[in-house]
């Protein structure tokens, strides 16, 4: 664990600050381009995808927002185990996926590489072995 946001990957000249959490850098990339600061809610205490979608889900609850269309934008290899976490806690919202192309692989050439093949098979791994224990917790605490 860092103990900060790296920040930006690309376009570091556009967003060049120092920045303790993703959030703080989303945040920073909205408004830059012209996103009302009102508008963004703020979810900054999540460590991994399962707890952001558990945090975001809290966030919007309480600002009695009942979320009806969302869409997730994340990196391609990680959409369909963002999209199951989210559909968990809001099983009444429609979503829509904005995938990313990221280390220059995508769901024409995932596996013409290693990196591309460890990405979209560990992210396939992950979906069964987190979501299993996430259903398992749910039984036993009976939510």
């Amino acid at each position: 664990m860092r103990g900060f946001f790296p920040g930006a990957s690309s376009k570091a000249d556009l967003y060049s600050g120092d920045y303790c959490t993703e959030w703080e850098f989303l945040k920073n990339v909205l408004t830059y381009n012209g996103v009302n600061e009102n508008a963004i809610l703020r979810e900054d205490r999540s460590t991994n995808t399962y707890e952001n979608a558990i945090y975001s889900r809290k966030v919007t609850d309480q600002n009695n927002l009942s979320i009806h269309k969302a869409i997730i934008c994340c990196k391609a290899f990680h959409a369909r185990r963002c999209l199951m976490y989210y559909q968990l806690l809001y099983p009444d919202t429609e979503f829509l996926l904005c995938p990313a192309q990221t280390h220059g692989f995508n769901k024409e050439n995932w596996y013409m590489s290693d990196e591309g093949i460890h990405k979209v098979l560990g992210e396939l791994a992950r979906c069964g072995n987190q979501f299993a224990d996430i259903l398992k917790e749910l039984m036993t605490s009976g939510k």
